[in-house]
């Protein structure tokens, strides 16, 4: 047999070539998927896993895996990924990770790439990542150029947000250096549907020193966010030059959006300045509307552990103090607001219905021992139908469930009404009111404009305190004690009201014709004691030119009755003074006004005569009554009044 003999270069170079034939015709670059993986798992704390890896060599390598896997934590479904692409492609620039000591992607592609993210009610998550004990020493850092994203989407779910949200994510090529990101976002949020659009600058541009634009619409439930401009620095959202509009039926709505705890308001449209920085949200050059009140100012909130911080300063040129009803438990503003729900129309409705007016809805101590608040509040102008006030002011602090009005102020003409306010939780779910207010020189002329029908001038002067218990403004009064003290000397009051007062029927007549139109006012006296939620009426005594008017009786705020009786004497001869009582009787949503019939029959005989000629006057019957004489003068009035006050 003839032996083959080979040059000796061929027998040295043969087998290596071979075996380099041997590698590219089987080669596969899936042999390395476990040390990808590995790598992946040890950087992320979580189990990665890879399908198929492949790599296209040049200057710019190409790395491509395939069905990407991250895996949840321990405690979570292990059928559904954290998180999973159907393709990751990543431009690898070699030359610049060697100059630079790192890993440069040029571009990076993520198809397909969707996210499960969800947490539990006990605040459990699986998108909170802890790094690994091998990682805990730091790894190199990654310089990324452009991140592209096909078909992204995204599964949010959060309990304590009562959130459900879909998102659908992508990247748009546009006239930028590198494509945007843009997302539609669906679903509900706070119990409520949410649909919205956002669309930011490009990813990677996050890291770079220079403004990064974003527009973001949004529509939850009824309420409507819209804002647009540009951060500085996107990751600590800071050096913003941001403007934020939000409108809708009612601004408690929006604590669920915010994290600002808002009371119940009207219909509503504000816009502003939006930032943030030292950890706290700033909301400046406020400018809008609370239903027919203008609103301006500032507010910032901050966050101190589980506690809101919010501070704030805001001032109304024109405010209906119904739209503040909510302040107080109050169902706010009136079926004639305008832009009222149907929703809100209908509460207001119901709130008419009810046979109580004082405000009964309970205090929300969770929400007042969670937030601490300081705000003032400033209002140029007062406006509504019967409001004798003209302007307000007021300092609101609450710092641990405890809240302060101190001061609070409305002015009343030339005077005010001020005084300091403190709630402080007790047992249970109620409070303890504690208030002490002084009436100063208010003007007795925007008083009797509320009724739009009398007339009056003077000021009146007084102080009230009360103090009460209860988880509502209605209970508080209704258990409170405390007093009231009122006075006025001089001035004059719209004869129509004096005389109808006594009954006095032909001097209420001519007064209604104009003649006279004041009788002025020599002294009144006001002396209330509050006991157990009952106003009783120790002194009242209006001492007027030719008439002295007295009131007895009790004000039940309880349970919300009137039990009052006024009695008139006349100081001189007078023709149709009819000599009984007027009763002021009933609930206060309605009230009822008459004379005291008992009284009326006992002496009603001697005016049967002339019964028929005032029947169209409440079919009262006048009589002859004379004057009580001088001897009842202001200064004994104000000494008797003055010695019970003074206790």
């Amino acid at each position: 047999m003839t032996r083959l003999h080979l040059p000796r270069w061929l027998r040295w170079t043969a087998p290596p070539v071979i075996l380099v034939l041997l590698l590219v015709a089987f080669w596969s670059w899936d042999w390395f998927v476990p040390l990808a993986e590995r790598q992946a798992s040890a950087a992320l704390g979580r189990p990665v896993t890879i399908a198929h890896l492949h790599v296209r060599l040049g200057r710019t390598i190409v790395v491509t895996a395939e069905d990407v896997r991250i895996a949840n934590p321990p405690g979570f479904p292990t059928e559904v990924p954290f998180a999973k692409a159907d393709r990751l492609v990543a431009h690898v620039d070699l030359a610049a990770s060697w100059r630079q000591g790192t890993l440069v992607l040029p571009e990076l592609a993520l198809q397909k790439p969707v996210v499960e993210a969800i947490a539990r009610d006990d605040r459990t998550n699986n998108y909170t990542f802890t790094r690994s004990a091998s990682d805990a020493g730091g790894s190199s850092p990654l310089r990324l150029g452009i991140l592209r994203i096909v078909d992204g989407a995204a599964h949010v779910v959060l309990p304590h947000l009562q959130a459900d949200l879909q998102l659908a994510v992508n990247t748009r090529d546009e006239a930028s250096p590198a494509p945007r990101i843009a997302a539609e976002i669906s679903g509900t949020y706070a119990n409520l549907p949410i649909t919205g659009q956002a669309l930011g600058g490009a990813i990677m541009a996050l890291q770079e020193d220079r403004p990064w634009p974003i527009t973001l619409q949004l529509a939850n439930g009824p309420t409507q966010l819209s804002l647009e401009g540009t951060l500085r620095d996107p990751l600590a959202l800071a050096g913003a030059d941001l403007r934020l509009n939000l409108q809708g039926p009612d601004m408690a709505l929006l604590e669920k959006l915010t994290g600002v705890p808002t009371p119940p308001t009207t219909n509503y449209e504000v816009t502003g300045r939006l930032d943030y920085a030292e950890g706290r949200f700033r909301f400046t050059e406020i400018v809008g509307r609370v239903g027919q009140s203008d609103i301006s100012g500032h507010i910032t909130v901050g966050q101190a552990g589980e506690r809101t911080d919010v501070e704030g300063a805001l001032h109304s040129r024109r405010v209906d103090l119904a739209d503040l009803g909510g302040l107080i438990g109050e169902e706010p503003g009136r079926r004639s607001t305008p832009g009222q729900s149907p929703e809100q129309r209908r509460a207001q409705e119901r709130n008419q219905a009810q046979p109580r007016v004082l405000p009964d809805e309970p205090f929300n101590l969770p929400k007042l021992q969670s937030n601490d608040v300081q705000i003032s509040y400033r209002a140029d102008s007062i406006i509504g139908r019967n409001i004798p006030f003209d302007s307000m002011r007021a300092e609101l602090e609450v710092k641990e469930g405890v809240v302060h009005l101190r001061p609070i102020a409305l002015g009343v003409g030339r005077g005010q009404i001020s005084g300091n306010v403190i709630l402080t939780p007790v047992e249970g779910d109620r409070m303890r009111a504690q208030a002490d207010l002084r009436f100063e020189r208010l003007d007795l002329s925007r008083l009797m404009q509320a009724t739009r029908t009398f007339e009056g001038a003077g000021t009146m002067s007084g102080r009230a305190r009360i103090e009460g218990v209860g988880n509502s403004f209605a209970s508080i009064l209704g258990s409170g004690n405390g007093s009231l003290t009122l006075g006025m000397s001089g001035g004059n009051l719209s004869a129509l009201l004096v005389d109808l007062s006594g009954l006095r029927l032909a001097n209420a007549l001519v007064s209604a014709l104009g003649m006279p139109e004041r009788t002025p006012v020599q002294c009144f006296v006001g002396d209330l004691a509050l006991q157990r939620g009952v106003f009783n009426l120790r002194t009242v005594l209006l001492d007027t030119e030719d008439v002295l008017i007295s009131a007895t009786g009790s004000v039940n705020l309880a349970r919300e009755r009137l039990e009052v009786r006024l009695r008139s004497d006349s100081k001189s001869f007078t023709i149709g003074a009819l000599p009984t009582s007027l009763l002021i009787t009933g609930t206060f949503r309605n009230p009822s006004v008459g004379p005291e019939l008992g009284e009326l029959a006992a002496r009603g005989g001697a005016a049967a005569a002339l019964g028929a000629l005032l029947a169209p006057v409440a079919g009262l019957l006048p009589t002859i009554q004379f004057g009580i004489g001088e001897d009842n003068r202001c200064e004994a009035m104000v000494r008797r009044s003055a010695r019970p006050a003074a206790r």
